[in-house]
């Protein structure tokens, strides 16, 4: 059990490294440090393997987001960190047009959680965690519809807001 849960872990982080075009982080490196600060931080109770799973992706999404902030900070407006929304294109590096910075992202996700937290957890877990929609209703305790329904909206607002099309 131990040994799937961590290569599952390795092959999420592999995803967000390989999408990380700076690339300054290996993913078992990646897998070690969420590790760790999931070890030193207050976890909630761990319910299953994938409640477990989605928070150590959640802690990986932190992870790169505040490395990538710090390169950005250390180069005064450095190079962004692109990812894409598109999840069919979660296995390779993000270029073209569906790329979007990292950061931006992340700001994105914390406007998002003021209108719907629901929202967000879900986001999280599908794009950041890799659950399917039956894992991720049975993790938040709805039904896979509801899932669905509210993956759409907040992919929809996401892609409106990181194209500027939202309200400032």
């Amino acid at each position: 059990m131990v040994d799937s849960v961590y290569e599952e872990l390795r092959r999420l982080a592999g995803r967000y490294v390989r999408r990380e075009q700076a690339q300054t982080i290996q993913a078992t490196e990646l897998v070690h440090e969420a590790y760790l600060r999931m070890a030193r931080d207050r976890l909630p109770q761990i319910r299953n393997r994938a409640h477990f799973v989605a928070i150590a992706a959640i802690s990986m999404r932190r992870l790169l987001v505040e490395r990538a902030r710090a390169r950005r900070a250390s180069k005064r407006g450095g190079p962004r960190v692109q990812v894409t929304l598109d999840e069919t294109l979660l296995a390779g590096p993000a270029a073209g047009p569906d790329a979007v910075d990292l950061v931006a992202l992340d700001a994105a996700l914390s406007q998002l959680a003021e209108l719907d937290p629901q929202q967000v957890r879900i986001v999280e877990l599908r794009y950041f965690g890799g659950l399917s929609v039956d894992e991720t209703a049975d993790a938040l305790g709805v039904s896979p519809a509801t899932v669905k329904r509210h993956w759409t909206i907040a992919k929809a607002w996401l892609l409106r807001e990181l194209q500027g099309a939202g309200p400032s």
